[in-house]
């Protein structure tokens, strides 16, 4: 799922997520979450389609066979020549060979005072028809 994510192999991710999969970013909240492949898709490329390049760096991975806890880096580079590097914590649950939740823990402010003046409003302003209240779920 990585290899693909980070090839930004939209089709290619989505063979690892559950057909009810919460993708939950927790810098944003459970109230704007999103389920199932096609949703989290959507959810990523929001962000993802407004960057130039985009590269994933491993890291630690820990798993107790149905937990799976992934430390890693992005940098995220823009057209307009800025760049940021995002420290991650994500957390996985798979079950049946598919990750049924994934959680992702990063710092807000690290994008937000490295990326274009634009990136928040550019965010609020893309198609939100992937929004799942996971409220009570994760």
């Amino acid at each position: 799922m990585w290899k693909a994510l980070s090839a930004r192999d939209w089709d290619g991710m989505k063979p690892f997520l559950s057909d009810d999969c919460i993708y939950y970013d927790v810098a944003v909240g459970p109230a704007a979450a999103a389920r199932g492949p096609e949703d989290i898709v959507k959810r990523i490329r929001i962000a993802f389609d407004h960057l130039a390049d985009y590269e994933n760096f491993d890291g630690l991975l820990l798993t107790n066979g149905a937990d799976v806890m992934y430390e890693h880096h992005e940098e995220w580079h823009w057209p307009t020549g800025e760049s940021a590097i995002n420290r991650f914590v994500t957390v996985h649950r798979v079950e049946n060979g598919k990750i049924t939740l994934w959680k992702d823990y990063w710092d807000m402010a690290t994008l937000a005072n490295s990326a274009p003046p634009r990136w928040q409003e550019d965010l609020m302003n893309a198609d939100m028809s992937w929004m799942f209240d996971a409220t009570g779920l994760v």
